[in-house]
């Protein structure tokens, strides 16, 4: 192992994962996020006993878990409301709990203050305008007009990864699946300890986040990929609760009323079928497999990406040795939940089979259970 100085490109999960991993093995690290404010909304996120295990693997399972809320099943729920099934969700490390609902701004803090204490270089408002790779190390352009040598630049830089873009251009850009995600924070019912998983053509869910915190979220068909004025999305969000016949969420629906407490996105998706790196530049998270989140495991698989780079970069020889190796240990298993996500978005929309959510929810638990 080289002692590389490594630029992380992206603030997000992702970049901040990286940025804690590859600190934990002695990197000089630099993180740039093109945010200012380095802001993140309001919502929260599933994440299954994989994150938590990898958690557990970055030292930061107590801080984590402080400001999540641990759960041990999920509860699938017919359109009416009526449990149909409740499926034990088992830890993968012995006496934490399977699955963590927690607020981005929360797990934020979190990755963020710990990327700072391990020693990563945080610097806001700054993008990468120009990365000149001459394989034998990275000349890095930086917006502001400054500019830094780097051995490796990982992207971590999202969906619409400029990255991405600068070492495979010719790339397609996400596909928009049809459907779109709306979420929205409710104070908690008490009877929300789990996630709350409802079938039917609109995707619903209950999230608990904490003691007093949960949120909703719904996935719609969204024709056309239509972008919705700011002023009228809560009253968008309870048209598309209307016809649900569950009372829980119908009564929900009634308090969505603060237009910037809707978080809308369109869903999208890619998956890199080829090298997920050139020379001294790698991909991680969304800029390689972005998935829908049908399964919840979107953060989740960059987060396990992060380790997986950070300990091939430890052992292997050079850098194009532990790319190569971190992407034949990921493929599979990122490729299996793109997959798997966007055939329970198809179903959804009536273009394709309709995917029993209990059944899939089984089989990703099993999947995503195996090792690293």
């Amino acid at each position: 192992m080289s002692a590389y100085r490594i630029l992380v490109v992206g603030g997000g999960i992702g970049g901040l994962t990286s940025a804690i991993a590859l600190r934990a093995r002695g990197f000089a690290v630099d993180v740039i996020e093109r945010d200012p404010d380095w802001s993140v909304y309001g919502v929260g996120i599933i994440q299954q006993a994989n994150v938590v295990r990898a958690m557990a693997d970055l030292g930061l399972i107590d801080d984590y878990l402080s400001a999540g809320f641990g759960f041990d099943h999920v509860s699938v729920r017919i359109p009416t409301g009526q449990e149909v099934a409740r499926i034990p969700t088992p830890p993968l490390v012995p006496g934490l709990p399977a699955n963590v609902g927690i607020g981005r701004p929360a797990l934020h803090k979190v990755l963020g203050d710990r990327a700072i204490a391990a020693g990563a270089e945080v610097r806001l408002g700054l993008s990468a305008s120009g990365i000149d790779d001459d394989g034998e190390g990275v000349t890095v352009t930086f917006s502001d007009g400054g500019e830094r040598r780097y051995d490796i630049v990982v992207g971590a830089d999202g969906l619409y990864s400029q990255t991405r873009g600068a070492i495979f251009p010719e790339t397609p850009l996400p596909q928009f699946t049809g459907q779109s995600v709306w979420r929205y924070n409710f104070e908690r019912s008490p009877e929300v300890t789990g996630l709350w998983a409802y079938e039917g053509p609109t995707g619903v869910g209950l999230v608990p986040l904490s003691d007093t915190l949960m949120y909703m979220y719904v996935t719609t068909a969204e024709p056309g990929n239509p972008r919705h004025p700011r002023d009228s999305l809560a009253a968008a969000m309870r048209a598309r609760l209307a016809n649900i016949p569950s009372p829980e969420i119908r009564a929900l629906a009634q308090q969505i009323t603060d237009n910037a407490g809707v978080v809308y996105k369109p869903l999208e998706w890619l998956f890199l079928e080829g090298d997920w790196h050139m020379s001294r530049v790698v991909l991680v998270g969304d800029a390689v497999h972005a998935t829908t989140p049908h399964l919840g495991q979107g953060a989740g698989m960059a987060i396990e990406d992060s380790i997986v780079l950070a300990d091939e970069l430890s052992s292997k020889g050079t850098p194009q040795e532990a790319f190569q190796a971190y992407r034949a240990r990921r493929f599979d298993r990122c490729r299996y939940i793109v997959e798997q996500s966007r055939a329970i978005c198809m179903g959804q929309l009536g273009l394709g089979p309709l995917v029993e959510t209990a059944a899939a929810t089984r089989d990703m638990f099993i999947k995503i259970s195996e090792p690293i």
